[in-house]
């Protein structure tokens, strides 16, 4: 009797394992199909995915992003872990940037949401900005820059700040940051204008022009929602990005330059020209053309497995096939993560949707969206404990830009072979998980009786615990702690490989 109910739960266990394969592999298989064939994906429309996985992604925000102020967690970190201190604020501004955009959309088109970003997303917003200018979250600024972190320099920071809270006051008309919003587009844009070459440094010693024109982008942004002209500066900012600060190889701007030389230290950089490039065309079109020409002709790489922007120039050596850098992400032969996902949102604000697409297609199977809209490839790639949302952030915010100027080419290219391998990957790993639970099933029907199962009482009670306590978890802690629960169950009942059977049996061994 009692190996009779030990095969009920190994089928419930089946059915349960078959549930979450759909969940993991055969719906997203589905999804990845009707995304893939979006036009937003080749044209200056908004891609529908983007407003799903926004809307699934907001109350998720919202939680994080409370709590994460509340707590305190921020204070408790070094200069030293860089993706703890710069990302829940970075994260977040991304998600501001994004829903902003879509806001825009929407207004542009209300068919394509039920309701308003803005309306279903208040709280997300509210939380998001609070995080942003929570002074908790600048401590790591702090311990470089001092108690006067907001006076001098530190121009990533105050870039954030006054991107996000820009953000904030247009979607929700709420001036309670434009105080601090207004005081910070003031001094740093004077600042940046009265500076020896235009450039200021990110920390002490450290000036990577990579966030100086989103700095620039932000001020005119800001202008918008404040009522001021930075005009006449933005026009002179273009200084600090000639001359000797540009890497002699490329004549595009160096990654990393000396604030008071103007001079290079560093080549010229995927990751840094990617997000410049998203930015540069509001501020100067015919510049933002002629680097853009000079990133694809020196960055650009097509194969037949893989296409997007390297990390560094064709024709360097990376040294490996692949490493990870806490800026570039993964390098993969040569290609840059970083570099990729910040290059869709450059190629749609250029209006190259050729390169667009071919980069959107890669991203979105690289992301595994599962149902409920997360997106599995960034957030493993997010840091779990910090930043968990960061990459999905990103992503909605690369995929929601739109061209600044003329739309430069429309038509789709022939997909690179990774696309549709990831497609294929996904759903053979999930039949091959099925064929192996149905003939686990088939095994137990037929030989349950001959298994040797150790403790069978106690294995259900175990397997009962399990069960209720994922339910639990799922429901009221966290999901995905819950499906690893979930999962643990599946491995009980167990039986022991070998035994021995009675005269005239054939010994079976399990599995």
């Amino acid at each position: 009797m009692m190996k009779k109910h030990l095969y009920l739960f190994v089928k419930i266990n089946a059915v349960i394992m078959i549930l979450i394969l759909a969940y993991i592999f055969f719906i997203p298989a589905v999804i990845l199909f009707c995304d893939l064939r979006d036009p937003g994906l080749y044209s200056n429309e908004m891609p529908r995915c983007v407003f799903r996985w926004h809307k699934a992604l907001s109350p998720k925000y919202e939680k994080w992003a409370r709590k994460r102020v509340t707590g305190g967690a921020a204070t408790k970190l070094s200069t030293e872990n860089i993706s703890g201190t710069e990302w829940p604020v970075f994260g977040s501004v991304f998600y501001l940037w994004a829903t902003e955009a879509l806001q825009e959309a929407f207004e542009e088109n209300p068919k394509q949401a039920s309701s308003a970003p803005k309306d279903y997303a208040r709280g997300a917003i509210e939380a998001a900005a609070a995080l942003v200018a929570d002074p908790n979250h600048a401590n790591w600024v702090k311990q470089h820059w001092g108690d006067d972190y907001l006076e001098k320099e530190n121009l990533f920071y105050r870039m954030l700040l006054i991107s996000g809270l820009t953000s904030y006051q247009k979607l929700t008309g709420d001036g309670k940051y434009e105080v601090l919003l207004r005081s910070q587009v003031e001094s740093l844009a004077k600042e940046l204008d009265e500076s020896p070459r235009g450039l200021l440094d990110d920390y002490p010693g450290q000036c990577y022009p990579v966030d100086i024109v989103p700095a620039i982008a932000a001020i005119r942004r800001a202008d918008a929602v404040l009522g001021t002209d930075h005009s006449k500066f933005a026009a002179r900012a273009i200084r600090g990005f000639q001359g000797n600060s540009l890497d002699p190889d490329t004549g595009l701007p160096a990654y990393v330059v000396n604030s008071k030389t103007g001079r290079a230290m560093d080549s010229a950089r995927g990751v840094g020209l990617s997000f410049m490039l998203i930015w540069a065309p509001e501020l100067w079109q015919e510049t933002a053309q002629d680097w853009y020409g000079k990133y694809e002709e020196h960055f650009w790489q097509q194969e037949k497995w893989l296409a997007g922007f390297r990390e560094f120039p064709r024709g360097t050596d990376p040294g490996n096939f692949i490493f990870i850098e806490v800026d570039a992400g993964p390098v993969v032969a040569g290609y840059g993560a970083a570099a990729c996902a910040f290059g869709i949102g450059a190629a749609r604000a250029m209006g190259r949707f050729d390169h667009a697409y071919c980069l959107s297609t890669q991203a979105i199977v690289g992301s595994w969206p599962l149902p409920d809209g997360t997106l599995l490839g960034p957030r493993i790639l997010s840091n779990i404990s910090d930043a968990p949302y960061l990459g999905e952030a990103a992503i909605l915010f690369a995929l929601s830009r739109k061209p600044v100027g003329p739309v430069l080419v429309s038509e789709r290219t022939k997909l690179p072979m990774s696309v549709y391998a990831g497609i294929a990957f996904i759903i053979c790993v999930g039949t091959y998980e099925v064929v192996a639970t149905i003939r686990k099933l088939r095994r137990w029907k037929k030989h349950h009786e001959k298994f040797y199962v150790p403790a069978p009482e106690v294995q259900i009670w175990i397997w009962m615990g399990l069960m209720v306590s994922s339910l639990f978890i799922w429901a009221m802690i966290s999901a995905p702690v819950g499906l690893i629960v979930l999962l643990a169950a599946q491995l009980v009942p167990f039986k022991l490989r070998k035994r021995h059977y009675a005269e005239g049996e054939v010994g079976k061994e399990g599995e």
